[in-house]
């Protein structure tokens, strides 16, 4: 199967299905000499990882991660790291009354016209389970970025419930299960997941993340611009169906005057009244905070009966049995933080690689 790998310089390849043995990634372009352990890439996993709250799957993975080469006494070496994640708590019996049945909303019908072949158990490939390697990634790519610069995520709506921005506190996303910064909105999101839950549905979600501490310049004009390598690397998570980066189509209601970020001086260095272009222009890094937001659909697998097709082509009805998330949302946040963390080590390897200082 092609596509399975993302980046330029810096560059991973995830592999492994849901219900198979295990999962992983290889990233490669890693410089040497960074330091590099189990337990600094391990931090990100338990972010990710299903069972937390009952408002996730409650499937129980510990998502323990090994390191099976590129690190040595504990530094990077330059060449191919590979990490590989055992699955441990598969029930590929609960799929097999919809190993015929294709359900609607997810890719199953997709994947069986592309391939002719299908792994039902879980989705095989297209299971959200995939994602566990790219916060493997994401933590690699971090060593890379340095403490120099903070990704952090944000749930800002579940359903038709966004929150108050005027409440925004980042310390909050550390006190709920939700990685809400508003504490008034996840109480409120709490009742009306649980009330999704019980009568058998799902819900979608938005997600925000902000990377701070970028230095201008990283991103490349025309085709490889930074914010354009941003939502292509968040449109290929799992269930994403948007991406908008600052105003995002938001930017389409204001006037010129009111979407231009204008400039002053302050202590010898240009500063930004406003930051409607989420830290690009031209598809390069100005400093300024980098903000993009996502879109993820609701669980298609669900309880609630719906009509679909079987693989010999009967009008059938389908309601999927197992352990699913009833905001799969919840769980990206980790994941686009990942995600936002591969693109931008990549574009500084390269801008590097140009001669750049940074």
């Amino acid at each position: 199967m092609a596509g399975n790998s993302f980046g330029t310089l810096f560059r991973f390849t995830t592999w492994g299905e849901s219900h198979g043995p295990a999962i992983g990634v290889v990233v490669d372009g890693v410089p040497p000499r960074l330091p590099l352990s189990e337990p600094d890439i391990q931090r990100w996993l338990d972010k990710r990882k299903p069972g937390q709250s009952r408002f996730t799957t409650q499937r129980r993975e510990e998502d323990l991660v090994r390191i099976l080469s590129g690190v040595f006494d504990g530094v990077t070496t330059g060449t191919p790291i590979q990490l590989l994640i055992e699955n441990t708590d598969q029930r590929s019996k609960d799929y097999r009354n919809i190993a015929d049945r294709f359900r609607p909303g997810h890719a199953d019908f997709s994947y069986w016209k592309k391939y002719g072949v299908r792994d039902y158990r879980g989705g095989g490939r297209a299971s959200a389970r995939e994602t566990a390697s790219r916060v493997a990634a994401g933590a690699v790519a971090r060593a890379i970025l340095g403490p120099a610069i903070t990704i952090r995520g944000a749930l800002v709506q579940i359903g038709p419930h966004p929150i108050d921005r005027g409440a925004w506190d980042w310390q909050a996303i550390e006190e709920n299960p939700f990685w809400c910064p508003d504490a008034a909105m996840a109480l409120r999101w709490a009742d009306f997941l649980d009330s999704i839950r019980k009568a058998g549905s799902s819900a979608g979600a938005a997600i925000e993340i902000v990377a701070s501490g970028v230095p201008a310049g990283l991103g490349e004009p025309i085709y490889d611009k930074l914010d354009g390598d941003l939502a292509r690397a968040l449109m290929t998570i799992n269930a994403v169906k948007g991406v908008e980066i600052g105003a995002g189509f938001g930017a389409a209601a204001l006037r010129g005057e009111e979407n231009a970020d204008e400039m002053r001086m302050a202590d010898g260095r240009v500063v930004f009244l406003s930051n409607n272009a989420g830290g690009i222009l031209g598809g390069i890094s100005t400093g300024q905070d980098i903000v993009v937001r996502f879109a993820v659909k609701p669980t298609s697998s669900i309880l609630t009966p719906m009509r679909t097709v079987d693989a010999d082509g009967n009008e059938v009805e389908i309601a999927t049995h197992g352990r699913h998330d009833p905001c799969v949302g919840i769980r990206a946040v980790p994941v686009g933080e990942a995600m936002v963390a591969c693109v931008l080590a990549d574009h500084l390897l390269r801008h590097r690689a140009l001669g750049g200082e940074i």
